[in-house]
């Protein structure tokens, strides 16, 4: 079984995986050695990768190093992957969208493919013909509702919502639909220009606060398989293969 250690800006996440499919997952605010144990001593874990964006990853690599006898610690620049990569700055390149791009190649090898991930920011990567090209960042829903909150006297701050107005009644409200809206149509631009060629094209959603964006815009997919997850899987697969 693989182990997948996923730490992002505001979770760390591991997922227990076999033969491709999710056997278990947990979820901490911090990855501690308790916690990878009692993940490892559930499962017949017999290697793991670990990937963060906050730059603890080579600490977390070290303590599985200590129960496990074969870890990863992906590291954009230099950890070999299965698919080619075009970004210039790979010092630079968050592990989160590189392990997508490789997830998104494992799960629709046939197409050319965008990722949108809705998460602190949102970044919007393209893989195409099988290569990752690059991509871009904005900030996320919740980044937004936090600068207006933080850089205005008195607006308040407010959360994420279903609701689909023309028009906010009331400062929250205004504020609300003006995030939402404005993410909305940002990302619907992206869409329809990237499915402007008529090839063959998927759009796949991830991230916290996709599920408020899947239902808004059309042909697009919310991927619940977590593109990140499975393409972490398949750098440690790839990596164990070349040993």
């Amino acid at each position: 079984m693989n182990l997948i250690v996923d730490i992002g800006n505001s979770r760390a996440k591991a997922v227990v995986m076999s033969d491709g499919m999710v056997v278990a997952e947990s979820v901490a605010t911090e990855p501690t050695r308790g916690w990878l144990q009692n993940i490892i001593a559930g499962h017949r874990v017999e290697r793991a990768i670990v990937a963060s964006t906050r730059g603890n990853g080579h600490d977390i690599a070290l303590m599985l190093r200590d129960m496990l006898p074969y870890v990863v610690e992906f590291v954009p620049a230099t950890t070999p992957i299965p698919i080619a990569n075009h970004y210039h700055s790979t010092a630079t390149l968050g592990a989160d969208r590189l392990a997508a791009a490789v997830g998104a190649v494992a799960l629709y090898p046939e197409s050319d493919i965008m990722i949108v991930d809705f998460g602190t920011a949102i970044t919007i990567d393209y893989v195409v013909a099988g290569s990752y090209l690059g991509g871009n960042i904005s900030p996320g829903v919740t980044t937004r509702f936090r600068a207006l909150a933080d850089y205005t006297a008195s607006l308040p701050l407010c959360d994420a919502t279903d609701d689909v107005l023309d028009y906010g009644r009331t400062t929250r409200e205004a504020i609300e639909q003006g995030v939402m809206r404005g993410v909305e149509h940002e990302i619907r631009g992206y869409v329809e220009l990237f499915l402007e060629e008529k090839t063959k094209k998927i759009v796949i959603f991830t991230g916290g606060d996709a599920k408020y964006f899947v239902k808004r815009i059309k042909n697009t997919i919310f991927a619940d398989c977590e593109p990140v997850v499975y393409g972490l899987s398949r750098i440690l697969e790839y990596n164990a293969e070349r040993c």
